[in-house]
């Protein structure tokens, strides 16, 4: 009877390796199925936490920042404006916590099979794109209870979301990187989001930065992502010019945490 050896080497390190990928996409689908039951299986009211969290957060942001600070909103109400920037950030948050914890969460998986390692921090990634198309339509909803008409460019919400998943993967796959080797970064990774949120225009216009710093503010790739949300949803104006240069920092970020994380891909078993 003949055997068969199958040998495993090391990938380049600036290979994506998208055909392998596709060759385990059904684990990446079975790890996206499984998180999503996981999170819903033992709540209290299931679902309605996809709701809640978000209407919770626009309401207390309405009355501390909208109605106390008088922060403006432009041509939108700003329960609407709050909200638009809560939900695209929540999924942010959501699955860029996720991409990073996704290493040491499966350290069994690592050690005794082998896979793409880049399934863990993509399938984290895909987890919250449910909870965000739950939160599009309580946004819509939403509108329409204000008056304002979702304008024809809603259907480019698919390519902000898109672009907010590989800005969520690219940061994602540093932290779960430095996160297999440096346990104490887990400490930093909530820190780090809370800081971002203030620094991305969740609760206040990009306009209010002076001009001859907006650049320094459009380092920030949200703040691109979230302004260009805006607009889809409201239709005014044209499309912000911040878009391009966060699509640029996206780039560049995605490149380099691939780089990063191929390099450490080769010892990572041995390590976590």
């Amino acid at each position: 009877m003949s055997e068969f050896l199958t040998v495993i080497r090391p990938s380049p390190r600036f290979h994506l390796g998208l055909k392998e990928l596709w060759d385990y996409r059904e684990l990446i689908i079975s790890l996206v199925e499984r998180e999503i039951k996981v999170r819903y299986k033992q709540t209290l009211i299931g679902v309605l936490w996809v709701v809640i969290q978000p209407l919770a957060t626009m309401t207390i942001f309405t009355l501390f920042f909208g109605r106390l600070a008088k922060i403006p909103s432009g041509e939108l109400p700003y329960p609407i404006f709050a909200l638009s920037g809560v939900i695209l950030w929540s999924y942010f948050a959501s699955a860029l916590s996720g991409a990073s914890h996704s290493l040491v969460e499966h350290k069994p998986l690592l050690s005794k099979i082998y896979f793409p390692r880049l399934a863990l921090p993509l399938s984290a990634v895909c987890v919250g794109v449910v909870d965000f198309g739950i939160n599009l339509i309580l946004l819509i909803t939403l509108m329409i209870g204000y008056g304002v008409t979702p304008h024809f460019t809603l259907i480019f919400a698919p390519i902000f979301l898109v672009l907010t998943m590989l800005t969520a993967l690219s940061v994602g796959l540093w932290l779960a990187a430095l996160n297999a080797f440096y346990r104490d970064v887990r400490y930093v990774i909530p820190f780090l989001i809370q800081l971002w949120m203030f620094a991305s225009p969740v609760v206040y216009p990009s306009s209010i930065v002076p001009e001859r710093w907006q650049w320094v503010f459009a380092l920030n790739p949200m703040v691109g992502l979230i302004e260009g949300f805006r607009w889809c949803i409201s239709g005014h104006g044209a499309l912000p010019s911040l878009m391009l240069f966060s699509m640029g920092v996206i780039l560049i970020l995605l490149i380099g945490g691939i780089a990063y994380f191929r390099h450490i891909e080769r010892t990572l078993a041995d390590w976590i």
